[in-house]
């Protein structure tokens, strides 16, 4: 479990905002369980997805989501994994394949966590923050999700990663405007995720 509770460049968990931040959130709660559903609603529901907001900048740094209150999913998620960590609530990154457009092609990943929970073990939570069609929730160990795979090229990949896929922090590296990053979104094919053991 020790690589889901370390800090990283992205999940860097040990800065004193984030610190603060999750200090704060447990305060209020007593159970790991509670902490890490309020840590979860904390970044679904105060974090603007940068798409549906149109905010800039692209953030990929969890200190930078939480600084600019913004970020695409990806972000997100590193911004809940870090508040998880910080209090000692191992997490990790998921990833899902999608078409952009629910019609088919062209994909891209959609990035989300999982939190061990004791007495659960591994869950899935959306933090990307809900909106018209979008209800993720917090509800183990029944899972609600933000999206479903559906078309014979999306994935949803069951590995639960403790650090960010290279492909997304290129894509939110390399890009600084969300209008950017929408049309260089990171996409991994079914072929690439199968070699690397997605």
């Amino acid at each position: 479990m020790e690589e889901y509770l370390c800090s990283s460049e992205a999940i860097d968990w040990e800065h004193p905002a984030i610190i603060e931040l999750a200090k704060k959130i447990a305060l209020e709660h007593e159970t790991p369980e509670a902490i890490a559903k309020a840590c979860f609603e904390w970044v679904r529901d105060e974090i603007h997805h940068s798409y549906d907001y149109q905010m800039n900048p692209v953030t990929w740094r969890a200190s930078d989501v939480l600084r600019h209150k913004t970020g695409y999913c990806y972000a997100k998620s590193h911004l809940l994994a870090a508040l998880l960590r910080a209090n000692g609530i191992p997490a990790g990154l998921c990833y899902q394949r999608l078409s952009i457009d629910d019609k088919g092609e062209p994909y891209s990943l959609h990035g989300f966590n999982a939190v061990y929970l004791p007495g659960v073990g591994w869950y899935r939570v959306d933090a990307r923050g809900n909106r018209e069609g979008v209800d993720a929730q917090f509800t183990p160990p029944q899972e609600q999700l933000a999206f479903k795979a559906q078309f014979s090229e999306e994935a949803d990949f069951q590995s639960i990663l403790p650090e960010p896929l290279p492909v997304v922090l290129e894509a939110l590296q390399t890009q600084t405007t969300w209008d950017g990053l929408l049309h260089h979104l990171p996409d991994i094919s079914l072929v690439e995720a199968e070699k690397i053991g997605l």
